[in-house]
Formats: C-alpha cells, sequence, structure tokens
C-alpha cells in the first residue's frame, strides 16, 4: 500500500513538472536595454479560449523594434493552476524584454 502511494505521489509531481516550459521569441535584434514587463494571460478550456484581458507583446514593449518575448508556465502558474484546472482555467506569464 506505501509503495503505491510513493509511486502515485512520484508519477503526480513528475507530471506537474513536464508542464513547466518556456518559449522565447527574439523580435529585431531581440533586446537591448533589460527592462522587462510581466503580464499574466489566463486560458479557458485547458488553454485553448484567451480569456480576460489579452496580452498584446508589442504593446507591452512600447514601439520598440527590438526585444524579446519569454512565454512561460513557471511554477506559480502550474500551482495555480492545480487548483483552477477543475472549471477549466488556466495561467500563462508572458515577459517582454526590452
Amino acid at each position: 500500500m506505501k509503495k503505491t502511494a510513493m509511486i502515485l505521489v512520484v508519477v503526480l509531481v513528475l507530471s506537474m513538472l513536464a508542464g513547466c516550459f518556456t518559449t522565447v521569441h527574439k523580435v529585431g535584434k531581440g533586446a537591448q536595454a533589460g527592462t522587462k514587463m510581466e503580464a499574466t494571460q489566463w486560458y479557458a478550456i485547458w488553454g485553448l479560449v484567451p480569456i480576460g484581458n489579452v496580452v498584446d507583446s508589442q504593446a507591452m514593449a512600447g514601439g520598440t523594434a527590438d526585444y524579446d518575448i519569454q512565454t512561460q508556465f513557471s511554477f506559480l502558474d502550474m500551482l495555480i493552476s492545480g487548483f483552477t484546472s477543475a472549471v477549466t482555467i488556466q495561467r500563462q506569464t508572458v515577459t517582454v524584454t526590452k
């Protein structure tokens, strides 16, 4: 019984870690000044439909031609989504570096 419970805990932890990922897009020459802006995007139906505020990375860059966009499901996003996914809501963090 204890062995089955331990295996279940390990599988649950590993499945949560598998969802943490980061994608970085370089626009123009990429970030030059190092100024960061961060926004949170919420999704319904497990990431299919954006809800609430729609993050606009160009607006976050403030007219700059060279910047980086980092999109990630961080540990905090996964923790919050662990509670809200029961009603199909998930959270994602977008960071724009000028």
